[in-house]
């Protein structure tokens, strides 16, 4: 059963890196520009919190009465009033002197009448406090003194006097707000204009690889001889030119800037969160690693039932392609109930290991919400307890919030990155290979050239030897004399060689031994283009390119008029189809269109028959039309070959009786030749092949 593609990766990973980049050296200065405006997106993103840990200070700052002028005022009325107490015995005015926890005491213990006569008027900030003023003031820090609960302590700031509320009350440093902030949109706007500019150079270098990787695959294509795509799957060939390349390109545009991004952001938000503390920073770092370590944990668990749940796609889906595509075998052999039991077995399997491999995904986004959060509050508790300690400030708390998102998010996003790197170091790895695929020769020093429109026709085979492969031949000292305007009918069993020998005349593949010679000249003298120029070819294989019926006809012959388009599709019998078709000739058709075979068989013919050539080619024309329509062509070909030397391969020897010659090939040789008499007449290996048609 045919699986689904996984993630390739490459056979020789540093090999394939080292010619990705040197095919990337055209372009080396826009990606380089443009990776250094990610790290310099990235590094202002990293500068961002701190400047906000900034205003953040100022702010809290700002909701807090000032604590320097209180502690002002507060050792200014007390001293006072304990000078004033002591009748300036023992504390001296003009020594700095800090109360005591006895002499507060004292001061909060005298009566009305002792503190009256203790307090004077003091000037703070050119600002003079009465004595109602101190006293009221002395009051308020006893209440202050006897209260337990914190929160209280702003309500009852809030009563103190005027003249001293005026002088603490809470202020903000709005100039320095605004300056900080202004600075950090800068950072923002800078950053944000770096990660727009990177996107569109990213874009622009992988665009344009894109489109000279895809101009080289198909330069190649026509270097590249016969044999390459006679071993290689039509498929795998265009997934080359299109999934390896597009892979190639897109990961180039969003994941090589994105892992340069990640990567700065990542080692950058460790050390600024070093730089800012330590201690936070082990923190954030312990914490979000305990997350990871479990993740990890479940990702190495669930890793197999996502390689099963792939596997087992591809066995359903093969299944059912299987199945649908021989839709009528089943019902003709009653097989609706076996095939039934066997999707409902995959399909079973399919749902279990679907549901633990989903299970174990959807765990997958809360563990990493788990992993935040659980760095979020440690780095609140660790946080508050250094606050409390007066060790950092509230702002820093704000800015490690924020670098431990900027720490975790980068990890998968990595992971991502260098997932998506060694796709494409695999996609390139096979794009390489298909490029570096030995070329057919230049034939640079060929000077001869056959001009078809005097070329007489007359073709012989000398002694030729050809094998696919080294020491396996297959033709065997093929020698054979073809004469100008002579209708030549290869025939022979599957295998024989007839195909083989028609590739070796148009010089797809280089003989072994001996020659070809057209009109006396070796085809080793001429070139290939020179050749395919001689030569007009109707395939068994229909071929129909997007486009109007009348495209299609005129395909190796641009200048043929729709008159003569017309003559050829009613010399075979294809002028009433087209008719039939809406826009006559200009009716728009491709190689899926639902017309049969038969007609897209006479279209190709009809393509053959309007090129002008001197040699004409027929590989099973008409393996494809009905037993009336194939009587039809038969009398238009034997039209068609008036005047030019044919070669005819069928397997259906009726269609070739009136050939001048028939050339038997068994096993890469003539085992006969003659006309269609003399040959039954020998009652040889023809005899036998024609006969056997009409055995029951």
């Amino acid at each position: 059963m045919p699986r689904m593609q996984k993630i390739e990766k490459s056979k020789d990973f540093k090999g394939s890196a080292i010619k990705l980049l040197k095919s990337l050296k055209k372009y080396q200065k826009l990606i380089i520009i443009s990776l250094i405006l990610a790290m310099t997106s990235s590094i202002l993103s990293l500068i961002a919190p701190n400047r906000l840990s900034v205003i953040s200070d100022y702010i809290t700052e700002g909701l807090k009465p000032n604590s320097k002028v209180l502690e002002h005022i507060t050792t200014k009325v007390l001293t006072n009033t304990l000078i004033n107490y002591n009748n300036n015995k023992e504390i001296p005015e003009d020594l700095p002197y800090k109360v005591t926890p006895e002499e507060l005491n004292i001061i909060f213990n005298l009566s009305e009448e002792e503190l009256a006569s203790s307090v004077s008027n003091v000037t703070i900030n050119n600002v003079t406090l009465s004595k109602e003023d101190q006293i009221a003031f002395i009051n308020t820090l006893k209440e202050m003194s006897q209260n337990k609960d914190s929160s209280k302590t702003l309500s009852i700031l809030d009563r103190m006097p005027k003249n001293i509320y005026n002088l603490i009350k809470p202020e903000m440093n709005m100039k320095a707000i605004k300056n900080m902030s202004l600075i950090l949109a800068i950072l923002y706007i800078i950053s944000a204009i770096c990660s727009y500019y990177e996107q569109i150079l990213m874009a622009l270098a992988s665009n344009n690889y894109g489109y000279d990787m895809r101009k080289k695959i198909n330069d190649k294509i026509n270097t590249l001889p016969l044999k390459y795509f006679d071993s290689h799957e039509t498929g795998d060939i265009l997934s080359r030119v299109t999934n390896d390349v597009d892979t190639m390109s897109m990961n180039l545009s969003q994941n090589l800037s994105s892992l340069v991004a990640n990567l700065t952001i990542f080692l950058g938000s460790v050390v600024m969160m070093f730089i800012t503390n330590y201690i936070m920073a082990f923190t954030g770092i312990i914490s979000s690693f305990i997350g990871f370590i479990f993740m990890f944990m479940i990702l190495s668990k669930s890793q197999k039932y996502f390689i099963k749940r792939q596997e087992q796609l591809g066995d359903l889906n093969g299944y059912i392609e299987e199945i649908y595509s021989g839709h009528n075998v089943v019902i003709y052999n009653n097989g609706i109930k076996e095939t039934n039991k066997e999707f409902d077995k995959l399909n079973e399997k399919l749902f279990d290991s679907s549901r633990k491999s989903q299970f174990l995904s959807g765990i997958m986004q809360p563990l990493m919400g788990f992993v935040g959060n659980l760095s979020y509050v440690a780095i609140c508790v660790v946080g508050a307890l250094l606050v409390i300690n007066n060790k950092i400030t509230f702002g820093v708390i704000v800015a490690f919030m924020i670098y431990v998102r900027m720490f975790t998010r980068p990890l998968s996003q990595i992971a991502q990155s260098m997932t998506a790197l060694q796709s494409t170091t695999a996609a390139a790895e096979r794009v390489f290979d298909f490029l570096d695929e030995k070329e057919m020769d230049k034939q640079e020093d060929i000077r001869k050239h056959l001009d078809k429109s005097k070329v007489k026709g007359n073709i012989e085979f000398k002694n030729v030897k050809f094998g696919y492969d080294p020491g396996k031949t297959i033709i065997n000292d093929f020698s054979a004399k073809v004469k100008s305007g002579q209708k030549i009918a290869l025939v022979g069993p599957t295998g024989a060689g007839k195909t083989t020998m028609v590739n070796l005349l148009m010089k797809f593949y280089e003989i072994n031994e001996g020659d070809i010679l057209i009109d006396g000249i070796s085809t080793k003298e001429l070139s290939r283009e020179n050749i395919h120029d001689l030569f007009c070819m109707v395939l068994q294989d229909t071929w129909l390119f997007d486009g109007t019926i009348g495209d299609n006809i005129r395909f190796n012959k641009q200048d043929a008029s729709d008159a003569e388009i017309w003559s050829v599709c009613k010399t075979l019998g294809l002028d009433h189809f087209i008719k039939t078709l809406p826009n006559g000739l200009d009716a728009s058709v491709s190689d899926n269109e639902s017309i049969s075979s038969g007609q897209k068989q006479l279209i190709t013919i009809a393509r053959g028959m309007i090129e002008d050539a001197p040699f004409l080619i027929l590989d099973e024309a008409t393996s494809n039309v009905d037993t009336r329509t194939e009587e039809l062509v038969q009398k238009a070909m034997d039209k068609l070959t008036e005047g030019r030397t044919s070669f005819i391969i069928a397997h259906r020897l009726i269609t070739i009786k009136n050939a001048d010659l028939i050339l038997v090939i068994d096993n890469g040789n003539i085992v006969e030749q003659g006309t269609h008499k003399e040959l039954l007449k020998k009652k040889g290996f023809y005899y036998k092949l024609y006969n056997s048609q009409f055995n029951i």
